[in-house]
């Protein structure tokens, strides 16, 4: 087989980073023999970015909650999506030329069908596909389907989605058969046939694949086999699934690979599976897994995939991004060791644009940062944004049943303030949020502060008195410690609480999901809130 120039460097360099597995990572963010990480180059409001600026990169290639990335190669273009489980609009799409620098493009669900789960994009016949698992509670006979949205083009318009009648399978994966045909593979090794278009079923649940045998003595969440990513290469059929867990222990997750010369199996067993794996909990990155395989800009290879950051689940799974080398057998070889030292970019010399800004209310918010959690019927409907200003109506009594409205911080640490003005009978405040058990946040009502942490109001010492209307609150959040604040006057703070929470995660709560910053309106009026600042603080 002929070896590129990268896969030759990636190699040699794979050699000595597999090595630095089982290494202490040290409170500076080094590891124990290796030399100090640099610092995370910054972009817009001083967010972390990959791209340090000598033509190397540091994971995470997506800083924040992105989990089970999937990736699509469009000719020069690629496009990611995410599991977007509760939030809607639903399934944020980004867009990068390089793997290295993304921005949000679009979201392509709007119609709630309950929590989105690991999807799949697909491009078939010159037009796109999303295959979106979705558990809805709602329904009792069917809570778990598989539904598919199409469009001719990534920016949309999006089409309603489509019930295909396939009920309790996850994680669907779009592959095209030598026979012409399309399927979708499944968790647990399953497959199902489609019909030309994509848009239905054709013919019945079939098991295909037992996944890889895991030690009995390796310390996982439980089998789990799941995220089947689909690749036709030179002649061989590769599925790339997640097994493990994709959270509990930090050595749960991982990426196995199977291979067939026919659509139809039999599957073979990479040899030297699993490909990726957290070995110790002192690697950087925790739980890796659910992977795709991506040809890169400069026709070399990559893996795709999320790991939630040592001592910071809170920030939920992130986007990691690690080289690939093919085998003389044509196997996959990944080459980034665990992840704790720079890697060459896959395009040298590539810049742009990365990320979104968190500040401001603008126009096109709700497209490509902010979403809605469990936003019911009418979601949309309540938060209107004009001028700089979002307004919001008032729903339950507190945050838990308020539907906040909340956006993805990728930082360690930041700093972010809001003024926010209160109708006659409205509650409204600033959070952080995981769900409607486990949050925490300052808010005012009527003539009064409210202090919420684990879920609960505070009831010792009792909110304080308010005497405006209108407030400015903020909140600083310092690697999970987060200090709460309010002002009249933008000038003068007055610090209120200060809470620990690194167990706002889904080891505690389930779900999935990640602790966001955001706004909330309770109560029977409407909240608006202006002057949303968002500032990353400098980290190791």
């Amino acid at each position: 087989m002929k070896t590129t120039r990268r896969e030759t460097f990636s190699l040699a360099f794979a050699a000595g980073a597999v090595g630095l597995a089982s290494d202490a990572v040290a409170s500076d963010g080094s590891t124990t023999g290796a030399q100090p990480l640099p610092r995370w180059k910054t972009g817009v409001e001083g967010q972390r970015v990959a791209d340090l600026g000598d033509d190397r990169y540091r994971n995470p290639v997506l800083a924040g909650d992105r989990p089970d990335p999937n990736v699509l190669k469009d000719g020069d273009d690629y496009y990611a999506t995410f599991s977007s489980f509760q939030y809607y609009p639903g399934v944020p799409i980004w867009h990068s030329r390089d793997l290295i620098h993304w921005t949000p493009l679009t979201t392509a669900l709007n119609k709630n069908i309950g929590s989105v789960w690991a999807l799949d994009i697909a491009r078939h016949d010159g037009r796109y596909f999303i295959y979106i698992p979705a558990l809805d509670p709602r329904d009792a006979a069917r809570p778990l389907k598989t539904w598919v949205i199409h469009a001719d083009n990534m920016r949309g318009p999006w089409s309603d989605p489509i019930d295909l009648k396939i009920d309790n399978l996850i994680d669907p994966g779009h592959a095209v058969g030598e026979d012409g045909k399309r399927y979708l593979f499944f968790n647990g090794g399953n497959r199902v046939a489609l019909t030309e278009d994509g848009l239905a079923t054709a013919g019945k649940v079939e098991h295909v694949y037992d996944g890889w045998p895991i030690p009995a003595d390796w310390t996982i969440e439980g089998f789990a086999l799941e995220g089947p990513k689909m690749l036709h290469r030179q002649g061989w059929f590769y599925m790339f699934s997640g097994q493990g867990g994709t959270a509990g222990p930090p050595t749960s997750h991982m990426v196995v690979v199977a291979r067939s010369r026919s659509i139809h199996g039999p599957w073979e067993n990479c040899p030297h599976n699993p490909i990726v794996r957290t070995a110790s909990r002192d690697e950087p990155w925790w739980s890796r897994g659910h992977a795709t395989a991506i040809e890169g800009p400069a026709g070399d290879w990559w893996l795709v995939y999320h790991g939630y950051e040592n001592g910071m689940r809170t920030l939920g799974r992130q986007m990691l991004l690690e080289p690939i080398a093919w085998t003389e057998e044509g196997w996959p070889r990944a080459l980034g060791g665990d992840l704790s030292q720079p890697l060459a970019k896959p395009v040298a010399r590539s810049t742009g644009p990365h990320g979104v800004a968190l500040s401001g209310f603008v126009d096109d918010a709700f497209r490509t940062k902010l979403a809605i959690y469990d936003p019911g019927s009418d979601g949309e409907r309540r938060a209107s944004i004009s001028r700089g200003s979002l307004k919001l109506t008032g729903r339950g009594k507190g945050p838990a049943n308020a539907s906040p409205v909340l956006f993805v911080a990728g930082d360690r640490a930041y700093e972010l303030s809001v003024e926010l003005e209160i109708e006659p009978g409205a509650q409204g405040g600033l959070i952080l949020f995981y769900n409607e058990k486990l949050f925490c946040g300052l808010g005012l009502s009527d003539g009064k502060f409210h202090a919420w942490r684990i879920g609960q109001e505070e009831r010792w010492p009792p909110g304080g008195p308010a005497s405006s209307r209108r407030v400015l609150l903020r909140l600083v959040n310092d690697e999970d410690v987060v200090t709460f604040y309010h002002s009249t006057d933008g000038s003068t703070w007055t610090k209120e609480r200060s809470y620990e929470v690194s167990g706002y995660n889904h080891n505690v709560a389930d779900g999935f999901l990640s602790l966001r910053p955001g706004v909330y309106a309770a109560g029977t009026g409407s909240v608006t809130f202006r002057n949303l600042v968002y500032r990353a603080r400098p980290t190791r």
